[in-house]
């Protein structure tokens, strides 16, 4: 159960380090920089930590599917990106991946 949380933590983390990597401006202020790559360091620190029991394809899986699918919900809340049918399709495809791999790890 712990790993779950250490994924969730990973999830969050990379969408923390990708929020803000549009406040770098090219990494060329500091601390959104430091900011931004911390998160990604957090990130992969936790994703390491839930692949010590959660099987890799999985783990990547949630890790990615979810950390993209949030990424854009806020990129639409608090970016000011547009929402667009597609983009709400292609969140929906992802998350069902995402349902399709971890049922089929099971076996």
């Amino acid at each position: 159960m712990l790993s779950y949380v250490y994924l969730v933590a990973a999830i969050a983390s990379e969408i923390v380090g990708t929020s803000l990597l549009k406040k770098t401006d090219g990494f060329t202020r500091l601390w959104p920089s430091v900011a931004c790559l911390g998160g990604y360091v957090a990130a992969f620190a936790f994703l390491s930590q839930a692949v010590k029991t959660v099987p890799v394809g999985i783990a990547y899986a949630l890790w990615a599917g979810l950390g993209t699918a949030g990424i854009v919900v806020i990129g639409a809340v608090f970016l000011g990106e547009p929402l667009s049918a597609v983009k709400i399709i292609g969140v929906g495809l992802i998350v069902a991946g995402v349902v399709v791999i971890n049922l089929g790890g099971a076996h």
